[in-house]
């Protein structure tokens, strides 16, 4: 694997859990993350002999926490062959408003608007260019 390449300013906290999702075309996907969402990208692996395909790459979320993510087809391992499109993540957001609009207007599928919901939440679901399900709110869980 290469160097690792890093654009990232966010303050590094200690994550426990580490979403894991695959992509067909990991480093188009993670250009929309960064646009459409603010993920961060903190390190990106690509096979020294096809830079395409990323073996392992990490994106930090500003308010803590962080997803890692590769190539589908990577490898024969189960991890290798997943199938892309069936993952579905909610992610803590403190303007759901002004990012509802940024991940619109960067072109992410709306799955569920912009809704404020009884338990105090208020948030929208839409889904990335991989067909991945993105859930953002205000609610931090009990």
């Amino acid at each position: 694997m290469t160097n690792p390449t890093t654009t990232s300013s966010t303050t590094r906290t200690a994550t426990a859990i580490w979403p894991c999702l695959i992509f067909q075309d990991a480093r188009a996907t993670s250009e929309f993350l960064v646009k459409a969402f603010g993920f961060e990208v903190t390190g990106l692996y690509a096979r020294e002999d096809d830079p395409t395909i990323v073996e392992h790459g990490e994106m930090r979320w500003p308010l803590g926490g962080g997803i890692m993510f590769g190539s589908a087809g990577r490898n024969d391992t189960e991890f290798g062959r997943r199938v892309t499109g069936n993952d579905s993540v909610y992610v803590v957001c403190d303007n759901p408003d002004e990012l509802f609009n940024r991940a619109t207007t960067a072109g992410a599928e709306v799955v569920r608007g912009l809704k404020d919901e009884d338990y105090g939440s208020r948030g929208f679901s839409v889904r990335d260019p991989e067909g991945n399900l993105w859930s953002f709110g205000t609610y931090w869980g009990d």
